[in-house]
């Protein structure tokens, strides 16, 4: 697909309302910060962070077996259409320093972006199907699928 047309996309997703896939099924009271930074501590270790970005990526890898699926991982400069599952998963597990993996479901309207060191997915976009599916397979990871603000 040309890059101008992924851009225009981008930048009518970025739009949307954004949902998370998150290891929390609430956002974190102001009050409780200081423990959430202790346990945040804990999950930034590379094993954890790594376990945490697998998750990601057999979700994403999942979805992409319904729909074709387009990512970029440099910032949108160039995109691979359904990449292989070994070398994408390989990829967004060492996703590292101020990398950021952006992935597009064009045909569902669905964008979702993963920024190294989050422990969450953003998710742009709300086409049925896609978030139904993203919302079991997230459960089945153990993670949550939710607003930012935890409706």
């Amino acid at each position: 697909m040309p890059q101008g047309r992924y851009d225009k996309l981008v930048e009518e997703l970025l739009e949307k309302p954004c949902r998370v896939v998150d290891i929390l099924p609430e956002r974190v009271p102001a009050e409780a910060g200081e423990r959430y930074f202790t346990v945040e501590k804990y999950f930034r270790r590379a094993e954890r962070l790594g376990e945490l970005y697998r998750k990601f990526a057999e979700i994403l890898l999942k979805l992409n077996g319904y729909d074709d699926m387009s990512v970029s991982f440099d910032g949108g400069e160039t995109w691979e259409t359904n990449p292989d599952p070994e070398d994408f998963a390989e990829r967004v597990t060492g996703l590292s320093g101020g990398a950021y993996l952006r992935v597009l479901f064009e045909a569902r309207g669905v964008m979702i972006d993963l920024d190294a060191g989050d422990f969450y997915m953003a998710v742009f976009g709300a086409e049925k199907a896609l978030t139904d599916r993203l919302r079991k397979l997230s459960a089945a990871e153990g993670l949550f699928f939710r607003s930012p603000e935890g409706e």
